[in-house]
């Protein structure tokens, strides 16, 4: 195995790569397919930063109230 490179770093790695594949081919793809010109699908494109920012910021939050509420229900 390299040096520095765990198992859980490739695990992390592949999820990334999921997730980073389920945006482009569910978010991204549909967004920019609805449009014909280049400055509209660019434009399509950005607003889906907003939508993957909801995203990150409602896991994020979940994450959070798990590990808060651990104690209690864990």
């Amino acid at each position: 195995m390299i040096i520095g490179v765990t198992v859980i770093n490739i695990v992390l790695a592949i999820a990334g790569a999921i997730g980073l594949g389920g945006y482009l081919g569910l978010i991204v793809a549909p967004a920019c397919a609805s449009y014909s010109r280049k400055w509209e699908k660019a434009a399509a494109a950005f607003l889906t930063l907003f939508i993957l920012a909801g995203l990150l910021v409602t896991g994020a939050a979940i994450g959070a109230a798990l590990v808060w509420s651990y104690d209690r229900w864990g």
